[in-house]
Parts: structure tokens; C-alpha cells; sequence
């Protein structure tokens, strides 16, 4: 899940981006709200938690304007202040939810999950290939009966690939999926982390389904193919 937070406090943004990143989340922060626009105008996010009070470009214009151009990517609002106008503002220019500050991190998850769940449907964050079963938002993962436990990087690492069954990945891919582009392409981490995952997937099953491409990368193979 990629998230775009807009906050300009630099304690706070990095509160949250740790937090969310912990959790498995592809984090983008920005702290200006023109930039921020720009960002949510050009880029894909499936949530953006945004503030209200920013240089530039104000919380409440961006959400303004972004729901004009008919975007309905769910957005979370952040608010330091307590009257109830402002927040009543929000949802009714279409915030799907908002947190006063201080908050808690595992309130913002809980929020983020329940955002998506209401603009996807719970049904859309079921991904299957043969008996792989993945949860988009609770990030459970099941092989027939078996329930597997994956970090949040392995399970970062399955996702793409479960979304597109049998598409190859080459390595590079996968690497700036999971780990961004500050990281060395000639680093070992997607190999690593694929003979984890075929470990908790695929050792002792009849059918192995995370099969190498020889010279290019990575898939996940439905049968047949």
C-alpha cells in the first residue's frame, strides 16, 4: 500500500513515516502544499494523510481540488485544532476520516485500514493464485489451510508478484518495489528474501509456486503456465 503524507512538521512527518514504513507501508512525505498537489495529481496513492495547515497550498484547498478532478483516493485528515467546523468543513468537501493531534500510531493504521476497506471493499483485498491466498489490509497470508507468518519486507517482496501472476520480475524490479531506489541493485536482498519466502510457502508443498526465470527473476506460477 502506498501512502502519501502531507505534514510540515518535520517531528511529525518522521513520526509518522517510521511508523507506517514498520508496518510495511510504501511511505512518501511531503511538507508543502503546492508540492504536495503536484504529488497526489501524478502519482498513484491508494491513501493520502493530509494536513490541514501547510505553506502553500492549505489542507482543506488540496482535498478541494482533488476531488474536483473526480479523484476519490481516500483522504485522512490531520488537525491540530479542536473546533468541529473545521473538521465538518473536511468531510463534507469529501475527507473519508480525520485524527485531531496528538494521536496514537496504531489509531492512524486502524484508520488507514478502515479507509480502504470502505473505498476497495473487503472482497478486492483478497488476492489468489491456486491455494496462495494474501490480505491486502490485514496482510494475512494462507497456503490451503496453513497460516504463514511473513516480516513485512517478505511480504512487501509477494504482493507484486501475487498481483501478477506469472509476469516475471527481474530483480531490480523488485527491488525498487520493496526497498526504494536508494538501495545498490547489485545487493543480494531480493535473493535472500525469495529463498525465505519459497521456505515458508513452497518447502513441503507438491506444488512449488515461486519459481526463478533463469537470467531475468522472479514469479509466482499458476498452474498451466
Amino acid at each position: 500500500m502506498k501512502i502519501l503524507v502531507v505534514e510540515d512538521e518535520r517531528k511529525i512527518a518522521s513520526f509518522i513515516r517510521q511508523g507506517l514504513t514498520e508496518q510495511g507501508f510504501s511511505v512518501d512525505v511531503c511538507g508543502d502544499g503546492n508540492d504536495a498537489f503536484t504529488l497526489a495529481t501524478t502519482h498513484a496513492y491508494d491513501v493520502i494523510v493530509l494536513d490541514i495547515m501547510l505553506p502553500g497550498r492549505d489542507g482543506l484547498s488540496i482535498l478541494k481540488n482533488l476531488r474536483s478532478r473526480k479523484q476519490t483516493v481516500p483522504v485522512i485528515l490531520l488537525t491540530a485544532r479542536t473546533e468541529p467546523n473545521e473538521r465538518v468543513e473536511g468531510l463534507n468537501l469529501g475527507a473519508d476520516d480525520y485524527l485531531t493531534k496528538p494521536f496514537y500510531m496504531d489509531e492512524l493504521i486502524a484508520r488507514i485500514q478502515a479507509v480502504t476497506r470502505r473505498a476497495s471493499g473487503e472482497t478486492l483485498n483478497l488476492v489468489q493464485v491456486e491455494d496462495l491466498v494474501i490480505n491486502l489490509i490485514t496482510r494475512e497470508v494462507k497456503r490451503g489451510n496453513r497460516a504463514i507468518e511473513l516480516t513485512a519486507r517478505e511480504f512487501n517482496l509477494l504482493e507484486p508478484l501475487m498481483r501478477s501472476p506469472s509476469r516475471v520480475f527481474t530483480r531490480t524490479q523488485l527491488l525498487e518495489k520493496v526497498w526504494g531506489y536508494d538501495f545498490d541493485p547489485e545487493t543480494n536482498l531480493v535473493d535472500v528474501n525469495i529463498r525465505r519466502l519459497r521456505k515458508k510457502i513452497d518447502e513441503s508443498e507438491p506444488v512449488q509456486l515461486i519459481e526463478t526465470v533463469r537470467g531475468v527473476g522472479y514469479r509466482i506460477r499458476k498452474a498451466g503456465k
